[in-house]
């Protein structure tokens, strides 16, 4: 099940989680958290689905199948990630990945300070992983990323606070070499490397990584053999995409 917003251009959010989920033999459940306007280039406007709405749509799905798994992805507000932290509640043995999408690469906001600070107490010590970027880890800890070694400190540092496992994307790293540190919660360390993808079609890499590794685990993976895998699946996606072209900006990840 993915817990995100929709995304008009389908770069990202449900649409490039569901089909992240169906390329890897999952069936794709769906909570949507929100409504965004957005192409390949911008988010020209957004609205918020209400907390008791999110909450319901939680409420149904799990109250009928056998979910295996859930990620997820944009939450708009401290209200929402409460409401959803009382649902997931309910469901102590349910894996739970957590991407906490904070903003667009354009430049929309999504989840404030005060929201972070909910996700940390409320949802985070429920989850198997949570998979930060540079930007999204330092504003989780307070740590400025800046190098791989920044990284596994502050995914250290994230992992005692909360208590689940904590992977470090490297996309926003110079050179020609993808590096994501993963921090166990039992404190192994462990890095995925891979060559770096040289493409326009960038958007929506978190949701394809994250969904996959739920996906992964949802078919009895366990966690490192979980990120390895959707590490591997989102570099030949990115591969597979590599020369398309879709609209004016950054096309999605996932080529399908």
């Amino acid at each position: 099940m993915t817990i995100a917003g929709s995304d008009s251009g389908a770069g990202a959010g449900i649409q490039a989680d569901a089909r992240t989920i169906h390329a890897l033999g999952g069936y794709a459940l769906t909570a949507i958290t929100a409504v965004t306007a957005q192409n390949t280039r911008e988010v020209t406007a957004w609205r918020a689905v209400t907390p008791a709405l999110i909450a319901a749509q939680i409420k149904a799905v799990l109250g009928d199948f056998s979910v295996a798994a859930v990620k997820t992805g944009l939450l708009p507000g401290t209200a929402a990630v409460r409401a959803i932290g009382r649902e997931l509640t309910r469901y102590p043995r349910l894996p739970l990945v957590v991407d906490p999408v904070i903003g667009s690469t354009s430049g929309a906001k999504f989840l404030s300070p005060a929201g972070l600070r909910v996700l940390k107490q409320e949802l985070l010590p429920h989850a198997i992983l949570v998979t930060p970027n540079w930007p999204e880890i330092t504003a989780l800890t307070g740590m400025k990323v800046q190098t791989h070694e920044g990284a596994e400190t502050a995914a250290r540092k994230l992992t005692k606070e909360c208590g689940c496992a904590v992977l470090v994307k490297g996309g926003h790293a110079p050179g020609n070499v993808c590096r994501d540190c993963l921090v166990t919660a039992a404190g192994r360390v462990r890095w995925f490397e891979s060559p770096r993808v040289k493409t326009h079609n960038t958007h929506g890499t978190g949701c394809v990584l994250s969904a996959a590794i739920a996906t992964n685990l949802a078919n009895g993976e366990k966690l490192e053999s979980a990120v390895a895998q959707a590490h591997e699946f989102l570099w030949y996606s990115l591969r597979a995409g590599q020369k398309i072209r879709w609209g004016r900006g950054h096309g999605p990840a996932f080529a399908g």
